[in-house]
This record gives structure tokens, C-alpha cells and sequence, in this order.
């Protein structure tokens, strides 16, 4: 196989620290894209770089931040466009060696054994000359046998069709990686910001160059794959009426989840340093197979001299109340749950009539999804009520927002809250993440400062509708509760805190020397990938 199709947007042949995004940075905005922004701009004496993991093209428009100089190399791939293969294949017999090395990492994954000494071996063996190359994997009768073999011995789903092409999809990203990896920058720190495919790649990379990975997972993957996945209209489940009612999770969702357990516990076996966000994300991590002792918890931190004036520019009621707007600041999509936002204001405008809605955050990445959430504006009567605004600056809404509101079913610490409470705007969240520790403190020492807005539970647009109206509408509550989360950020959520954590990670993996690199996994000199 040739080289990967790149689009390479800035190139170069080596950088201090090169970033492996997956469905993030630069070309999606909120969130963990604006996290890795924050980190590039706060070190401004690195060389960084970046390869960027899409699903399709189609997926994807222009980049939405104005990247810094110093970001030296960024290239793209997208995982599930596919050439078309015109070329009728040559038969091919397989390596019966090579699969049945492949078949025991397969169980090692299945048992949650340790299988990173079965996989390091085998990264050679994906090369366009392994035994378990692309075209052996897609072409070779040993395949076939092995497909055929374990679709009849693990397989609980009907449809064969269903599970060969669906272990080919799940699959297929894996030689595209191998590709990648063969022809990225060299790196003195590999820095993934998830598992998953991007995890993976860096476990290609760390074998390939010999350098350490660093993990910084916002959200498990995991987890939220499996909420992705469970939602998903694309899996297919072919049970019948009976079996859907008990509940079980169908075969080929839970077949995607456990792979992506697997290639996650072989990115947590090669990082040499892995990050949560809070202590409860840790402990998942660890749970999910990564080692205690490289595992650390270093929280969001934020510019808090950036927004603080904001608190001086507020506007007011008359009364002396925050203006009555409620405010959700995230993209419009379902694990931000919207749509109990958007119900949830049927409570808040019974009670105050005046109040309003705004949803800032683009539209684009789940279109229908956004249509959804318009349709229920409208047919809960809320048109005059509920505004979408789109990407909006925070500096020039936080003053204008009397609360924000995160109505999300999966969080990790949410910057939004963060650069609220700088601005001195309470929140209130639904219990996820870390959200009930920002909001409410974690320790006697943190809770002592007050609670700085409310927590309800997920998907009751009933409670969340009473928490934001109750707020909006108790001025004394309001002050305290804005007192207190300046004073919870202004303590323990700074972005000189975040950044001297990571700094003393970078100098370790940059002190580290280079480990040897596995042979065929891919150019362990700088030489090969200046002449690619």
C-alpha cells in the first residue's frame, strides 16, 4: 500500500510536542478543542504539532481557531472514506502464524488480560509486508477462516453479512493509522487527548519512535462511546420484538464498545503519564486497566484575569436581579441534551414570564438533531422564549447571562462553568462529571466557600426549570452564590495551576531518552519522514 492520502496543512519534520486528535482540534469548537488551544498558546517555547483523526470529509469543515506559530505541523485523515479498489485482488493464502498471534491478542483483549506484550510484536506485522497486512486482512483465505471461526463460536447476532462488514469497518482505521504513523513528525512527547483511535495511533507512534506517550482524557472514551453508541441508529440490531424487551444490549453495539475498551487498555499499557480531569475519572481509568502509580488527576484551570472585568459590566434588573437569561454554551448536539433544556423552560417561564433561553453554540455537527430541538421550540409554544445564537465570544455573553446552564448527560469539568464563575455567573448542572464538586466544593476547606449555583439529575427538565428559576428570581441567593464561585475558581481552577502540572509532564517526557523502536512498525529516524 502506498503512502496515506494527507491533507497537510502545515508541515514539519520535527516537533517538541505533537498532539493526536481525534473529532477535536482545530475543527471543532468548545470544549477539549478549546482546552488544547489553551495549552498550545501557555507554551509558547514549544514546537507543537498536530494530526487530526475525522470520520469523513463531509464531517468537517474549516478550522475554527487561528492556530499560533509556534503549532508548526498539522495534517489531516479522515478514517471512514474509502478509495474505491478497482483492481481485481490476487489470491492470497495467509500467514497461519501471524492470525494465530493475532487470535491469542484477541483473547487476552476478550479476558482483560495483559496484551500489550502479545501486540507490541505484532505492529510490524500490519506493514504492507506483514502477515497481517491490509490486503491479508481483507483478501487472504486465512481470514476468511478466521472471520467464519469466530462469527461461529462468539457471534450471538443472526446475520453473518452483518458481522463481516462490521468487523471489516471497526477494523479498517487500524492499516490507515499504521500509515499515518509511518509518515508523522518526529515528536519528543506524544500527547493523545482521548483513547480510542487517536490512543491507538499514539500507541503506534510511541513503538515507532521510541518516545513517551502522555494521555490527557477529558471524558472517558469509553464511556461516552458507549453513549454515542446506544443512541445510534447505524448498528445494527437484528433481534426480534421479544428479545429488544429484555433490555440486553445488542450484539454489534456491544461489540463496538469492547473494542473500544481494548484498544483503550493498550493505550493506557504504553503511556508513560495519564491524565483525568478529577479523582472520579481516575478511578475509572484505573478500574478500565491503567496503572495507579502513572495515573494523576490535574483539573481544567482558566485565565481568570480574562473574565474577571466582565463582573463589573453586568447587567441588571432594576430590582437589583440578574437579567433573567438562562444560558446553555455548548455545541447542539444529544450528549448536551438540549432538548431538557429547551422543556425544562416551560417551569422557568410560568414562573417568570420574562425570562429567556439562549443556546450559544453551533448547529453543524448533529444537523438533524439541531432541527429536532427547533421543532420542540416550537411545538412547546417557546418560540418568543428560546433564541439560538450560535458561536458566540464568552467576554461578550457571559455579562448578559443572568445563569448558565448545563443540561448535559455526560460531562467531564466543563470550562463553560469555570469561565462563568470568573465572570461571576452561577450555574446550574445536571449531576455529571465533576459538575457537583464545582458547584457545591469537594473537602471541608472547598465547601466552606458556598455553593455557587444547583445540581439536579439528568433528563428532568422539571427540576432543572425550578433550580434556574429559583436562582433567577432570590437576588441574595444569586450574589452568594456568584460570591462563591469566584472564590471557589479564583482558589483551586487557575490556568497557572493547570499549566505548571503539565509543564513538570513535558520535562519529564522530553528528559526521557529514546526507547528502541520496534522493527516495521514505522521510520524510527528523523531521515525517513524529511524524505517522505
Amino acid at each position: 500500500m502506498s503512502a496515506p492520502t494527507r491533507d497537510v496543512i502545515r508541515s514539519a519534520p520535527a516537533v517538541d510536542v505533537l498532539f493526536l486528535l481525534e473529532g477535536t482540534y482545530p475543527y471543532v469548537a468548545g470544549g477539549v478543542s478549546s482546552w488544547v488551544h489553551q495549552i498550545v498558546r501557555g507554551f509558547p517555547e514549544l514546537k507543537f504539532g498536530g494530526i487530526f483523526l475525522g470520520s469523513r470529509r463531509a464531517d468537517y469543515g474549516d478550522a475554527r481557531y487561528q492556530m499560533p506559530d509556534h503549532f508548526v505541523h498539522l495534517e489531516r485523515h479522515f478514517l471512514h472514506d474509502h478509495a474505491s479498489e478497482d483492481a481485481q485482488p490476487a489470491p492470497l493464502a495467509g500467514d497461519a502464524a501471524a492470525f494465530e498471534r493475532m487470535r491469542e491478542l484477541h483473547d487476552a483483549y476478550r479476558l482483560r488480560r495483559d496484551a500489550d506484550a502479545l501486540l507490541a510484536p505484532l505492529i510490524g506485522e500490519f506493514g504492507d509486508a506483514g502477515g497481517l497486512s491490509e490486503r491479508a486482512f481483507l483478501h487472504s483465505e486465512r481470514a476468511w477462516q478466521y472471520v467464519t471461526e469466530m462469527y461461529r463460536s462468539r457471534c450471538t447476532d443472526p446475520s453473518f453479512v452483518d458481522y463481516f462488514w462490521t468487523v471489516r469497518i471497526m477494523h479498517s482505521p487500524i492499516w490507515k493509522m499504521h500509515r499515518i504513523a509511518a509518515h508523522a513528525p518526529r515528536a519528543r512527547v506524544l500527547h493523545t487527548v482521548s483513547t480510542g483511535y487517536a490512543g491507538f495511533l499514539g500507541v503506534l507512534l510511541a513503538h515507532a519512535q521510541g518516545r513517551p506517550l502522555l494521555i490527557s482524557e477529558h471524558g472517558i472514551y469509553t464511556k461516552e462511546r458507549k453513549i454515542d453508541l446506544f443512541q445510534a441508529s447505524w448498528v445494527r440490531d437484528n433481534r426480534g420484538v421479544f428479545e429488544k424487551a429484555t433490555g440486553d444490549i445488542p450484539y454489534f453495539k456491544d461489540l463496538w464498545v469492547r473494542f473500544f475498551e481494548a484498544i483503550g487498555r493498550s493505550a493506557y499499557a504504553a503511556a508513560r503519564h495519564i491524565v483525568s480531569l478529577y479523582d472520579a475519572n481516575r478511578a475509572r481509568q484505573i478500574a478500565d486497566g491503567a496503572d495507579a502509580a502513572r495515573c494523576r488527576s490535574i483539573p481544567n484551570g482558566i485565565d481568570v484575569a480574562r473574565f474577571a472585568p466582565l463582573r463589573d459590566i453586568r447587567e441588571w434588573e432594576p430590582d437589583g436581579r440578574p437579567l433573567p437569561i438562562a444560558c446553555l454554551i455548548g455545541r447542539v448536539v444529544p450528549i448536551k441534551d438540549v432538548k431538557t433544556f429547551i422543556r425544562s423552560m416551560r417551569s422557568v417561564v410560568t414562573r417568570l414570564p420574562e425570562a429567556e433561553a439562549w443556546i450559544a453554540g453551533p448547529e453543524d455537527e448533529d444537523k438533524e438533531y439541531a432541527l429536532e430541538c427547533r421543532l420542540i421550540v416550537e411545538s412547546l409554544g417557546l418560540t418568543k422564549s428560546v433564541k439560538f445564537l450560535g458561536f458566540q465570544q464568552m467576554t461578550e455573553l457571559l455579562p448578559k447571562v443572568g445563569v448558565v446552564v448545563l443540561s448535559s448527560i455526560s460531562e467531564a469539568l466543563p470550562l463553560v462553568i469555570l469561565e462563568g464563575f470568573a465572570a461571576g455567573v452561577p450555574c446550574v448542572s445536571t449531576d455529571v462529571g465533576s459538575c457537583r464538586q464545582l458547584i457545591h466544593g469537594s473537602g471541608p476547606e472547598d465547601e466552606a466557600l458556598g455553593s455557587a449555583g444547583e445540581v439536579v439529575r439528568i433528563a428532568d427538565p422539571q427540576a432543572l426549570g425550578n433550580a434556574v428559576a429559583d436562582l433567577l428570581s432570590d437576588a441574595k441567593r444569586w450574589h452568594a452564590a456568584s460570591a462563591a464561585g469566584i472564590a471557589r475558581v479564583e482558589k483551586y481552577y487557575t490556568q497557572k495551576m493547570m499549566f505548571d502540572q503539565y509543564r513538570a509532564l513535558y520535562d519529564d517526557c522530553i528528559a526521557q531518552p529514546d526507547a528502541a523502536a520496534l522493527t516495521g512498525a514505522a521510520p524510527a529516524d528523523a531521515a525517513a519522514t524529511e524524505n517522505r
